[in-house]
Protein backbone atom coordinates (compact mmCIF):
# COMPACT_ATOMS: atom_id res chain seq x y z
CA UNK A 1 0.00 0.00 0.00
CA UNK A 2 2.94 2.23 0.58
CA UNK A 3 4.86 1.63 -2.43
CA UNK A 4 1.77 2.59 -4.06
CA UNK A 5 0.90 5.71 -2.43
CA UNK A 6 4.54 6.73 -3.05
CA UNK A 7 4.14 6.14 -6.81
CA UNK A 8 1.05 7.55 -7.53
CA UNK A 9 1.64 10.83 -5.31
CA UNK A 10 4.42 12.60 -3.22
CA UNK A 11 3.07 11.27 0.32
CA UNK A 12 4.46 7.87 1.58
CA UNK A 13 8.42 8.43 1.78
CA UNK A 14 10.50 6.83 -0.35
CA UNK A 15 9.37 3.17 -1.28
CA UNK A 16 11.03 1.13 -3.98
CA UNK A 17 8.43 0.36 -6.85
CA UNK A 18 7.12 -3.38 -6.93
CA UNK A 19 4.74 -5.52 -9.11
CA UNK A 20 3.35 -6.39 -5.38
CA UNK A 21 2.10 -2.53 -5.49
CA UNK A 22 -0.16 -3.21 -8.36
CA UNK A 23 -3.45 -4.48 -6.54
CA UNK A 24 -3.63 -1.26 -4.63
CA UNK A 25 -3.74 1.03 -7.13
CA UNK A 26 -7.34 0.89 -7.35
CA UNK A 27 -7.61 1.48 -3.37
CA UNK A 28 -5.44 4.57 -3.80
CA UNK A 29 -7.36 5.78 -6.36
CA UNK A 30 -10.44 5.39 -4.35
CA UNK A 31 -8.93 6.95 -1.18
CA UNK A 32 -7.55 10.07 -3.00
CA UNK A 33 -11.20 10.61 -5.18
CA UNK A 34 -12.76 10.04 -1.46
CA UNK A 35 -10.48 13.47 -0.50
CA UNK A 36 -11.55 14.96 -3.68
CA UNK A 37 -15.01 14.21 -3.21
CA UNK A 38 -14.72 15.29 0.29
CA UNK A 39 -13.23 18.69 -0.41
CA UNK A 40 -16.25 19.35 -2.83
CA UNK A 41 -18.82 18.84 -0.36
CA UNK A 42 -17.40 21.12 2.29
CA UNK A 43 -17.06 23.50 -0.24
CA UNK A 44 -19.82 23.86 -1.19
CA UNK A 45 -21.60 24.13 1.83
CA UNK A 46 -19.71 27.35 2.15
CA UNK A 47 -19.23 28.88 -1.42
CA UNK A 48 -21.34 28.96 -4.82
CA UNK A 49 -20.82 25.82 -7.37
CA UNK A 50 -17.71 27.49 -9.05
CA UNK A 51 -15.91 28.04 -6.04
CA UNK A 52 -16.33 24.91 -4.79
CA UNK A 53 -15.80 23.06 -7.96
CA UNK A 54 -12.33 25.30 -8.24
CA UNK A 55 -11.26 24.18 -4.51
CA UNK A 56 -11.72 20.14 -5.50
CA UNK A 57 -9.68 20.63 -8.97
CA UNK A 58 -6.96 22.47 -6.59
CA UNK A 59 -7.45 19.74 -3.70
CA UNK A 60 -6.50 16.84 -6.75
CA UNK A 61 -3.56 18.73 -7.46
CA UNK A 62 -2.25 19.10 -4.21
CA UNK A 63 -2.61 15.55 -3.21
CA UNK A 64 -1.28 14.06 -6.43
CA UNK A 65 1.62 16.61 -6.51
CA UNK A 66 0.73 17.96 -10.16
CA UNK A 67 2.51 14.91 -10.93
CA UNK A 68 -0.39 13.60 -13.07
CA UNK A 69 -1.08 17.10 -14.83
CA UNK A 70 2.84 17.12 -15.62
CA UNK A 71 2.31 14.09 -17.29
CA UNK A 72 -0.04 15.03 -19.24
CA UNK A 73 1.81 17.68 -20.30
CA UNK A 74 4.47 16.17 -21.38
CA UNK A 75 2.62 13.03 -23.04
CA UNK A 76 1.19 15.99 -25.13
CA UNK A 77 3.98 17.62 -26.11
CA UNK A 78 5.54 14.14 -27.00
CA UNK A 79 2.46 12.46 -28.63
CA UNK A 80 0.53 15.32 -30.33
CA UNK A 81 3.35 17.08 -32.65
CA UNK A 82 4.46 15.03 -36.19
CA UNK A 83 7.36 13.70 -34.63
CA UNK A 84 9.46 10.07 -35.24
CA UNK A 85 9.33 8.08 -32.03
CA UNK A 86 12.73 8.43 -30.69
CA UNK A 87 12.22 12.28 -30.96
CA UNK A 88 9.15 11.77 -29.14
CA UNK A 89 10.81 10.27 -26.09
CA UNK A 90 13.66 13.27 -26.30
CA UNK A 91 10.56 15.76 -25.96
CA UNK A 92 8.81 13.99 -23.42
CA UNK A 93 11.76 13.36 -20.91
CA UNK A 94 12.26 17.20 -21.78
CA UNK A 95 11.25 19.69 -18.35
CA UNK A 96 10.11 22.51 -20.58
CA UNK A 97 6.69 22.19 -21.80
CA UNK A 98 5.47 23.10 -25.10
CA UNK A 99 2.46 24.51 -26.56
CA UNK A 100 0.90 21.31 -26.51
CA UNK A 101 1.47 20.42 -23.27
CA UNK A 102 0.21 24.05 -21.89
CA UNK A 103 -3.48 23.39 -23.85
CA UNK A 104 -3.86 20.14 -23.20
CA UNK A 105 -3.41 20.84 -19.20
CA UNK A 106 -5.86 24.10 -19.23
CA UNK A 107 -8.48 21.98 -21.39
CA UNK A 108 -8.03 19.64 -18.77
CA UNK A 109 -8.70 21.63 -15.87
CA UNK A 110 -10.99 23.67 -17.35
CA UNK A 111 -13.20 21.11 -18.17
CA UNK A 112 -12.93 19.28 -14.46
CA UNK A 113 -13.81 22.83 -13.17
CA UNK A 114 -17.08 22.92 -15.54
CA UNK A 115 -18.44 19.26 -14.92
CA UNK A 116 -17.58 19.87 -11.43
CA UNK A 117 -19.86 23.05 -11.19
CA UNK A 118 -22.61 22.03 -13.08
CA UNK A 119 -23.87 19.09 -10.50
CA UNK A 120 -24.09 18.74 -6.82
CA UNK A 121 -21.59 16.58 -4.93
CA UNK A 122 -20.29 13.29 -4.40
CA UNK A 123 -18.07 11.82 -2.80
CA UNK A 124 -18.52 8.20 -3.73
CA UNK A 125 -18.98 9.42 -7.17
CA UNK A 126 -15.13 10.71 -7.49
CA UNK A 127 -13.89 7.94 -5.46
CA UNK A 128 -15.28 5.26 -7.81
CA UNK A 129 -13.95 7.44 -10.94
CA UNK A 130 -10.63 7.93 -9.58
CA UNK A 131 -10.67 3.99 -8.70
CA UNK A 132 -11.45 3.52 -12.35
CA UNK A 133 -8.18 5.57 -13.00
CA UNK A 134 -5.62 3.82 -11.23
CA UNK A 135 -7.31 0.17 -12.35
CA UNK A 136 -6.56 1.69 -15.71
CA UNK A 137 -2.71 2.56 -14.82
CA UNK A 138 -2.26 -0.66 -12.91
CA UNK A 139 -3.71 -2.98 -15.56
CA UNK A 140 -1.33 -0.67 -18.70
CA UNK A 141 1.62 -1.65 -16.18
CA UNK A 142 1.00 -5.21 -16.16
CA UNK A 143 -0.27 -5.42 -20.02
CA UNK A 144 1.78 -2.92 -22.33
CA UNK A 145 5.27 -2.69 -23.02
CA UNK A 146 7.26 -0.19 -21.33
CA UNK A 147 8.98 2.53 -24.11
CA UNK A 148 11.63 3.45 -21.63
CA UNK A 149 13.43 0.71 -20.59
CA UNK A 150 15.14 1.51 -17.35
CA UNK A 151 13.22 4.21 -16.10
CA UNK A 152 10.67 4.65 -13.25
CA UNK A 153 8.32 1.75 -13.79
CA UNK A 154 10.67 -0.73 -14.54
CA UNK A 155 10.23 -2.61 -11.55
CA UNK A 156 6.72 -2.98 -11.69
CA UNK A 157 7.09 -5.13 -14.83
CA UNK A 158 6.00 -8.91 -14.55
CA UNK A 159 3.22 -11.06 -13.28
CA UNK A 160 0.88 -10.03 -16.85
CA UNK A 161 -1.37 -13.29 -15.41
CA UNK A 162 -2.75 -10.80 -12.73
CA UNK A 163 -4.05 -8.22 -15.50
CA UNK A 164 -7.76 -9.71 -16.31
CA UNK A 165 -8.42 -10.37 -12.42
CA UNK A 166 -6.89 -6.93 -11.39
CA UNK A 167 -8.65 -5.48 -14.21
CA UNK A 168 -11.91 -6.86 -12.91
CA UNK A 169 -11.71 -6.27 -8.97
CA UNK A 170 -11.15 -2.51 -9.85
CA UNK A 171 -13.73 -1.91 -12.56
CA UNK A 172 -16.08 -3.84 -10.00
CA UNK A 173 -15.00 -1.41 -7.36
CA UNK A 174 -15.22 1.53 -9.02
CA UNK A 175 -18.77 0.86 -10.80
CA UNK A 176 -20.22 -0.15 -7.19
CA UNK A 177 -18.71 3.19 -5.85
CA UNK A 178 -20.50 5.27 -9.02
CA UNK A 179 -23.53 3.63 -8.91
CA UNK A 180 -24.28 4.33 -5.05
CA UNK A 181 -22.97 7.64 -5.41
CA UNK A 182 -25.18 9.09 -8.36
CA UNK A 183 -28.01 6.85 -6.83
CA UNK A 184 -28.34 5.30 -10.76
CA UNK A 185 -26.90 2.03 -11.90
CA UNK A 186 -26.99 3.02 -15.43
CA UNK A 187 -25.29 6.37 -14.94
CA UNK A 188 -23.10 4.78 -12.45
CA UNK A 189 -21.42 1.90 -15.03
CA UNK A 190 -21.88 5.17 -18.26
CA UNK A 191 -19.25 7.51 -15.96
CA UNK A 192 -16.66 3.97 -15.23
CA UNK A 193 -16.49 3.16 -18.62
CA UNK A 194 -15.97 6.86 -19.87
CA UNK A 195 -13.32 6.87 -17.38
CA UNK A 196 -11.48 3.81 -18.68
CA UNK A 197 -12.14 4.38 -22.40
CA UNK A 198 -10.58 7.86 -21.73
CA UNK A 199 -7.57 6.56 -20.35
CA UNK A 200 -7.71 3.72 -23.10
CA UNK A 201 -7.67 6.34 -25.53
CA UNK A 202 -4.71 7.96 -24.31
CA UNK A 203 -2.82 4.57 -24.18
CA UNK A 204 -3.58 3.28 -27.47
CA UNK A 205 -2.25 6.82 -28.89
CA UNK A 206 1.42 6.47 -26.75
CA UNK A 207 1.07 2.27 -28.43
CA UNK A 208 0.56 3.48 -31.85
CA UNK A 209 3.20 6.55 -31.82
CA UNK A 210 5.46 5.03 -29.18
CA UNK A 211 4.82 1.41 -29.02
CA UNK A 212 4.10 1.13 -25.43
CA UNK A 213 3.56 3.57 -22.52
CA UNK A 214 6.15 5.83 -20.12
CA UNK A 215 5.38 7.21 -16.63
CA UNK A 216 4.03 10.19 -18.19
CA UNK A 217 2.00 8.36 -20.47
CA UNK A 218 0.22 6.96 -17.35
CA UNK A 219 -0.08 10.23 -15.68
CA UNK A 220 -1.44 11.60 -18.50
CA UNK A 221 -4.35 8.41 -18.83
CA UNK A 222 -5.50 9.10 -15.23
CA UNK A 223 -6.19 12.63 -15.54
CA UNK A 224 -7.97 12.14 -19.17
CA UNK A 225 -10.06 9.22 -17.78
CA UNK A 226 -10.81 10.95 -14.76
CA UNK A 227 -11.81 14.06 -16.67
CA UNK A 228 -14.15 11.56 -19.20
CA UNK A 229 -15.65 10.22 -16.05
CA UNK A 230 -16.76 13.23 -14.32
CA UNK A 231 -17.94 14.80 -17.93
CA UNK A 232 -20.45 11.65 -17.81
CA UNK A 233 -21.34 12.22 -14.47
CA UNK A 234 -21.95 16.10 -15.37
CA UNK A 235 -24.19 14.66 -18.32
CA UNK A 236 -27.86 15.20 -18.65
CA UNK A 237 -29.27 11.82 -18.40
Amino acid sequence: MRRAVAFLTPLGGAAAPSPAALPWFPVVGALLGAAVGAVWWGADRLWPPAVAAALAVAADLVLTGALHADGLADTADGLLPPLDAGRRLDVMADPRTGAFGVVAVVTVLLLRWAAFASRDPSVLAVAGVWCASRTAMAVALLALTYARPGGLATPFQGGRARTVPLAAAGGIAATALACVGLGSAMEGAAVVLAALAGAALVLWLAVRRLGGYTGDVLGAAGMVGETAGVLAAAARW
